[in-house]
């Protein structure tokens, strides 16, 4: 377990994204995509990249974005959830959870193992409105390319695009690095990082 005083710079961390189908009257929202990305000492690296089975006659939300549709046939053969977790949970156990926007991925994890929980986690979108409050839009895809970290994200992650949870899961770990790379941002604990 990490302690909460320990300087943010020396912290592993995991950025993650799920993707998922969206509201449908009727349905639970499933994940159907999980991008994972380690970021230790400043390094970005791709931890995890994987669909996640939906059933092929599930429901999408007309408004769920991502390239679903495209892999529909992958995204129903895919691993389940829980076999998945089977990787994630140690990357996450061994690391602070980092996400844009934290509730919806603690929402996916605590549905998928109830009791497990993780206490630090990293939230970008918090970070990001605290250090540039008067940027007009804190939104990942806004923020990527007005902080100049596309050609960045684009190097590592070719060929992907915002809201593929590779690439958005990067998007984040970048974010974070760039973050602590701000002036006085160096001295900070995991703590100060960390979301309630």
């Amino acid at each position: 377990m990490i302690a909460p005083d320990t300087p943010a710079r020396d912290v592993p961390f995991t950025a993650l994204d799920f993707e998922t189908t969206g509201v449908v009257k009727g349905f639970e929202s499933l994940p159907w995509q999980l991008g994972a990305v380690s970021l230790q000492g400043g390094r970005v690296e791709t931890a995890l990249d994987t669909y996640l089975r939906v059933p092929a006659d599930y429901p999408f939300s007309r408004h769920a974005p991502g390239e679903h549709r495209a892999h529909r046939d992958a995204i129903a053969a895919a691993p389940a959830a829980l076999d998945v977790w089977a990787r994630l949970h140690p990357l996450l156990a061994a690391t602070v959870p980092v996400a844009h926007n934290i509730a919806a991925e603690r929402t996916i994890l605590t549905r998928l193992a109830p009791l497990t929980r993780y206490p630090l986690w990293v939230d970008t979108l918090r970070l990001s409105r605290q250090a540039y409050p008067s940027l007009p839009s804190h939104a990942l895809e806004r923020l990527i390319p007005a902080l100049g970290l596309r050609p960045a994200l684009d190097a590592l992650i070719p060929g992907r695009a915002p809201h593929d949870a590779l690439y958005d899961a990067a998007a984040c770990a970048l974010l974070l690095r760039y973050l602590l790379s701000l002036p006085g941002w160096d001295a900070l604990t995991v703590a100060d990082l960390a979301s309630p």
